[in-house]
């Protein structure tokens, strides 16, 4: 099995939990394979030979997208097209990443696998483009679709998470704002893998939503990261009218994980659990430096 993006915030959980399964486990990160090329992805591919390959790399810098679109579409498109030829060459299963992007947050509902997506900027279109080229190359590939996700491979990244980031500026003790009128359900990253390995030995294909099963504002999101803390810091409620971005992005944006469960699977525990989760091996990982 190879798993591209290893060395990021889900690439790290796959290959841990793939490898607690007892798969053998290739990974690869940009610096030793440039997935937007090719021909680097026919070589290692072919000279691997795998059964599985997993796609967790990801061009995810959603307002620079807007300025830059063709780095995120040749990250988060062409190289999906380019992973898709090459595993049916080797008929080898196909497993890919997408986002809660791809819609419009128009629902005002969790979304199920039969929305019909609708991105509103070029990072969504990047990554629908992905999705399709994975699905009109093969026949069954597992195109994965997740929101917020945090894990503590953020620790180790340099553009972390959201509860890094929520820490980091409770630090600064200065007056912290953040939008109440965009809602998603943030997912930890070991139970998005533990889910997908769960998918992966059920042999499903097709599309699947696993989000963090808790529809949840960033507003009240960041109330729980630091209750859940102990800290207090001066939080204050905006909006999508007052905090611009560049990139324009769904307002309800949450996923719904029925069709995951309806397959057997565990439920995703609620979103408290998974930031007590996150806390604690984060704790692990300061002592242990």
């Amino acid at each position: 099995m190879v798993v591209f993006g290893c060395h990021g915030q889900l690439g790290v959980e796959l290959v841990r939990v793939f490898t607690e399964r007892g798969y053998t486990i290739a990974g690869f990160d940009r610096t030793r394979v440039d997935i937007t090329d090719p021909q680097s992805v026919e070589q290692v591919l072919g000279q691997e030979d795998p059964g599985i390959v997993v796609n967790a790399a990801a061009y995810n810098q959603v307002d620079v997208a807007e300025n830059e679109p063709v780095p995120a579409f040749l990250a988060n498109g062409l190289a999906v097209r380019n992973l898709a030829m090459a595993c049916r060459q080797l008929d080898a299963r196909f497993v890919h990443f997408s986002t809660d992007y791809v819609f419009d947050g128009a629902a005002g509902q969790p979304y199920t696998e039969e929305d019909w997506p609708h991105p509103l900027g070029a990072y969504g279109v990047s990554k629908l483009a992905g999705e399709l080229y994975a699905q009109a190359y093969l026949e069954k590939p597992l195109v994965i679709r997740t929101s917020g996700v945090f894990g503590p491979g953020g620790l180790r990244t340099a553009r972390g998470n959201f509860i890094e980031l929520m820490l980091r500026l409770a630090a600064n003790q200065r007056p912290i704002r953040v939008v109440e009128d965009h809602v998603a359900s943030p997912t930890y990253a070991p139970l998005l893998a533990a889910r997908t390995v769960d998918l992966l030995d059920r042999r499903q294909t097709g599309l699947f939503h696993i989000g963090g099963g808790t529809a949840i504002s960033w507003f009240n999101y960041a109330q729980m990261i630091f209750r859940v803390a102990g800290l207090q810091p001066q939080l204050q409620a905006t909006n999508e009218r007052e905090y611009r971005t560049a990139a324009r992005r769904p307002k309800y944006s949450a996923l719904s994980n029925s069709k995951m469960e309806s397959c057997g699977l565990e439920p995703m525990p609620p979103l408290e659990t998974a930031i007590e989760m996150y806390l604690k091996a984060r704790d692990q990982h300061f002592h242990q430096k």
